[in-house]
């Protein structure tokens, strides 16, 4: 067994423990394409369809589950390809990452997802930077993003548990029906959410009420940690 001491100053070692160089990159290239494909796939939907905004959603769904299974696949071996600070954190709730690396990794998503923004406004022909005027604020979307970020994160942690193998796809499943079954078009990302501010097409939302969609996403990952441990407990062995 391992001293108290021991396991402590392990679990002190492990919050100070940073990214590596090629972790933040692919954290930083994974949240790029994800946001430039939610973005794009918006603007050439609503075009295409000429306006029809159920065609739009059903490619915007296509697409951004599409893309989820790339991008786990590819950069998934390197640095667990989270693109999401709410996976993230609820990797540093369950012990797989240290607090320093939680952060890390939530900065760079934050930055890769605005530049994601700017790379789709760039193939577009549109102004680089935006401001959302798509008012996103009832309540049931806040309750929409909490089921939609507790979805998947559940699905995240549930997986890893039994078949690790089946996260990029189950991954890429959950956020695409999320888009069609919630309210609120599952963001279930708080660097997207922050993204999608800085545009103002297809996938918008105004500033002030993206901090709400931020909190129920939090809440929901905490909530999908939560079930996760109860629900996959191991029964105490009798006798």
């Amino acid at each position: 067994m391992t001293p108290r001491g021991g396991k402590q100053a392990a679990a002190e070692r492990q919050q100070k423990t940073g990214a590596t160089a090629r972790e933040l990159a692919a954290e930083t290239a994974g949240t790029v394409f994800l946001v430039a494909a939610i973005i794009g796939s918006g603007i050439a939907g609503l075009a295409l369809a000429e306006g029809n905004a159920a065609i739009a959603l059903l490619a915007n769904a296509l697409t951004t589950g599409a893309i989820l299974v790339v991008l786990i696949v590819v950069f998934g071996p390197v640095s667990g390809a989270h693109f999401n600070p709410a996976v993230s954190f609820s990797f540093w709730l369950t012990g797989g990452i240290g607090r320093t690396k939680a952060l890390q990794y939530s900065g760079v998503q934050i930055v890769g997802g605005i530049l994601g923004t700017i790379l789709a406004h760039l193939m577009f022909g549109l102004e680089p930077v935006q401001i959302g005027t798509l008012a996103r604020n009832e309540a049931g979307h806040w309750l929409g993003e909490f089921v939609a970020t507790l979805a998947l994160v559940f699905t995240i942690l549930a997986c890893l548990r039994a078949r690790a193998e089946y996260v990029p796809w189950a991954v890429g499943l959950v956020i695409g029906a999320g888009i069609w079954y919630t309210s609120s078009t599952s963001f279930a990302n708080p660097a997207v959410t922050i993204a999608r501010i800085f545009t103002d097409t297809f996938a918008a939302i105004q500033p002030l009420h993206a901090v709400p969609f931020i909190v129920a996403q939090l809440l929901g990952a905490a909530a999908a940690v939560w079930a996760a441990r109860w629900l996959f407990a191991e029964t105490p062995q009798k006798g």
